[in-house]
């Protein structure tokens, strides 16, 4: 039996917490990204099993705020703006801000 549905693609699940994982795909919140190749992954694990597949000797880009390392650094650029309290989106409908257009849009 699968009670937990999810509203936006009809998906079931047999757990809460796997339906909440999956979600968290539809809004981008809360996903762990690759550093190098921007990819998203709802999992912590599944990112350090894809970050094998990338050569150990890629440049790093660190947050001198959090430690957080990024490939490029642009990447870290984007990053640091999370340590203010800039979130520039907000929605119109429930006053919710987000640091990137895209989060707002998903939203």
């Amino acid at each position: 039996e699968r009670p937990y549905k999810c509203s936006k693609c009809d998906k079931t699940y047999r757990r809460k917490d796997y339906l909440l994982n999956h979600q968290r795909r539809h809004t981008g919140e809360g996903l762990f990204q690759c550093p190098l190749c921007r990819k998203r992954f709802v999992l912590r694990r599944s990112l350090l099993k894809h970050q094998e597949t990338h050569p150990s000797e890629a440049p790093w880009f660190i947050c001198t705020e959090c430690g957080k390392s990024f490939a490029r650094h642009e990447y870290l650029l984007r990053h640091r703006k999370i340590h203010t309290a800039l979130r520039p989106h907000t929605c119109p409908e429930c006053g919710k801000s987000f640091l990137q257009r895209a989060n707002l849009t998903n939203h």
